[in-house]
This record gives C-alpha cells, structure tokens and sequence, in this order.
C-alpha cells in the first residue's frame, strides 16, 4: 500500500488560490512506481470503493447522484459536474472542483517523477475550505461545524488517496 503523506501545496496548484487568512487548505500526496496519467488518477479516484460510499450518502442526502460513466467523462475533459461539485478549473494535470454550495474545494493533480531511476507519479490530493462572513462579527472564519470535522476529514483525506493509489497500482499490474 503506497504511503500517503502531508505535503505543502506545489507553486503551481491550481488550489494555491484558497492560500489565505481564513481558509482551510490541505495537501496529501503518494508515489506509486508506475506512470499514470491524469486521467487514470481522476477516474480511479472517484470509483473506488471508498468514495462510491460518498456518492451513495451524496445521493440520498443531497439529491446528487452520479455514476462511474460520469467520473468517467469527468476525467477525460468532457463532464463538468460530478455528483454534488462542479469543475472550477482544469489543466493538463490538475482538476479544481468546488461543492454545491461553493464551501468547499477538492483538487487533484498528477507528476511524474524519477525515484532511483524508476519511472514513477506523484498523486497530489488537496482541499479547501472557504470561509463565510460571521453575521454577528462581521469577520471571515469557516465556522464550528467544519472546524470540528477536521479531523475527521484528515483521516479520510488520507484513505480517499490511498485506497485510489492502490487502486491504480492493481488496475495496472
């Protein structure tokens, strides 16, 4: 199983905008000796068994469902909405997406990188959490409820990027 670990945004990331007083960005990444495209990351990301589970809860909570045809389409350029987020901004190795209600970000990116001369990628996974205006202070904050997630969110964070590397790993043995 690759090792996910805690990053720093790359210069490049197309999430580097959420840098700022107020908002919560994160960024994972995990090298897996094979190279992959863009492409394979995205739709492997969002077809593994751990977030088909999100898509599920994502369908009967919020009304938003989705379908493997449309990660599909999502990774290969030609679908702008998936489930409960719609495509931000996209280049050649990043997806930006923001949530529904335009709290939230999830960004993936791919590298390619050379580990002891052994072709590899480098999976890039981040988020970002914007913040709202308090009515009361008037001041900018991502308030208590995504606050107290947190932690749960880095724990899961970590599982969505390893349990997609694994998945890239077997579907390419």
């Amino acid at each position: 199983m690759p090792k996910v670990r805690t990053s720093q945004l790359p210069s490049d990331a197309l999430l580097s905008r959420y840098v700022k007083d107020g908002c919560h960005t994160d960024c994972y990444t995990a090298d897996i000796p094979i190279c992959i495209s863009h492409e394979q990351f995205v739709l492997a990301f969002y077809t593994t068994t751990l977030f088909k589970m999100e898509r599920l809860i994502l369908k009967l909570a919020a009304s938003r469902p989705s379908t493997d045809k449309q990660a599909a389409a999502l990774a290969d350029g030609q679908g702008h909405k998936f489930a409960a987020w719609s495509v931000e901004d996209r280049c050649n190795n990043q997806l930006l997406m923001c949530d529904f209600q335009g709290r939230t970000r999830s960004w993936l990116m791919t590298k390619n990188i050379k580990n002891a001369d052994i072709p590899s990628t480098r999976l890039f996974f981040g988020s970002a959490v914007v913040p709202v205006r308090n009515k009361q202070t008037g001041e900018e904050d991502i308030g208590a409820v995504f606050r107290s997630l947190l932690g749960f969110h880095k724990i899961y964070s970590i599982a969505l990027l390893s349990a997609a590397a694994s998945k890239l790993l077997r579907d390419n043995e």
